[in-house]
């Protein structure tokens, strides 16, 4: 069992470029549009944040639910969740650009908005970035925590280890779920103020979940593919798609519950998103969010055949992240550069992100041994079978 991962040094070398890109691609994005370019900034911070998180979610997931099938696979999850601290120092250095995203940062439009000055207590720059500080720091804590347990895991073998982890992934699947619902709260929905919606923040914390299960799912398929936990198979990927499948219903139910019940209660005050997004290029966006987050991944992963076949997961997946930058485009672009504007820009921004998260995830995979070795559901998981 090849249970070590080598980072190759052309796959490090693409890293850096992809990376180089998003530097140059900033660069030039500040010297000629600056609001588009911290749009982009916060796009992709969210991006790539939630993926981390999701990612975690799924891992605590795991551990509460004392799941055998999915021992084997653990280290990918915890790879991609070392990507947390990074998006910390990403989301404290968005202060140089709060008035170019957030309208209720300007004080003179809270000055003459009644609502917004309501608003104030809450959404101020000093307490935004308090929240963010509080909550990085609950889920760094946390994810370390796990992470530290896991490889003493591997080194004293036992229920020890195991039991911990279990008893702090019930914390941190609470923590997870109020907080990054706030932080989803902060981050998108209050770049619309006037805004209400009831059902925002936990559309945002599913859409996470099923995002960062995705990501989990494709990067296992690209071990495999490289040689790496050989012992993947068909009943394994049933199991992954699954939460894909289940999730991905969990956001369709959300999305149409949201848009449904604004639209037939016609309050302005809620109405006001959806009118700014039923015209031009964002009407199409508002159909192609529902087809590629939920009614592909919904016909062509539930089928037994199909959800258990990397032929069709694969692009499923690969759809599901142009669906997840799809719909915070579709979120972002309305409130903060009011038009449709999409171009190298915002490919090599992505692309400078992609690099850098690719990076993390390969590292920390590298650091520790890729399958662990002392999990006492290891063997469940290796002959794992349905």
């Amino acid at each position: 069992m090849k249970d070590q991962l080598v980072v190759s040094k052309n796959f490090k070398l693409l890293t850096y470029v992809l990376i180089g890109i998003g530097v140059v691609s900033f660069a030039l994005g500040f010297a000629f549009d600056a609001k588009r370019t911290w749009a982009n900034y916060l796009l992709n911070n969210y991006y790539f944040l939630s993926l981390a998180v999701g990612a975690a979610f799924f891992g605590a997931i795991q551990y509460i639910t004392q799941s055998g099938w999915s021992a084997m696979f653990k280290r990918v999850p915890e790879a991609m969740v070392a990507y947390i601290p990074f998006a910390a120092v990403f989301f404290l250095l968005m202060f140089f650009g709060m008035h170019s995203i957030f309208e209720w940062t300007h004080e003179d439009v809270v000055q003459n908005d009644p609502l917004l000055q309501h608003k104030m207590p809450y959404l101020n720059i000093p307490f935004f970035f308090a929240r963010v500080v509080l909550f990085f720091g609950a889920w760094i804590l946390l994810t370390k925590l796990l992470r530290k347990f896991s490889l003493k895991e591997d080194e004293v073998g036992g229920m020890v280890y195991f039991e911990k982890s279990e008893m702090y992934s019930r914390v941190l699947i609470f923590v997870l779920a109020i907080t990054f619902s706030f932080f989803a709260v902060d981050m998108l929905k209050s770049l619309d103020p006037h805004w209400f919606s009831t059902i925002f923040a936990a559309k945002s914390f599913i859409a996470a979940f099923m995002h960062g299960s995705s990501i989990i799912t494709l990067i296992v398929i690209i071990l495999y593919k490289t040689g790496k936990l050989q012992d993947l198979n068909r009943s394994h990927l049933h199991d992954f798609t699954r939460y894909i499948f289940m999730s991905s219903i969990v956001w369709g139910y959300f999305n149409f519950a949201e848009f449904m019940i604004i639209w037939y209660g016609n309050i302005p005050e809620e109405t006001i998103w959806f009118v700014k997004r039923w015209h031009g290029a964002y009407e199409v966006l508002f159909y192609a969010n529902i087809i590629i987050n939920w009614l592909i991944p919904f016909l062509v992963l539930m089928p037994r055949k199909t959800s258990r076949s990397k032929m069709f997961i694969t692009p499923v997946i690969i759809l599901l992240m142009i669906g997840q930058y799809t719909e915070l485009y579709y979120i972002i672009w309305p409130s903060v550069v009011h038009e449709a504007k999409f171009g190298l820009l915002e490919i090599g921004t992505f692309l400078g992100y992609l690099g850098l998260f690719a990076w993390v995830v390969a590292t920390w995979l590298a650091k520790a041994s890729l399958v662990p070795k002392n999990h006492p559901y290891l063997k469940e998981s290796l002959h794992h079978h349905f």
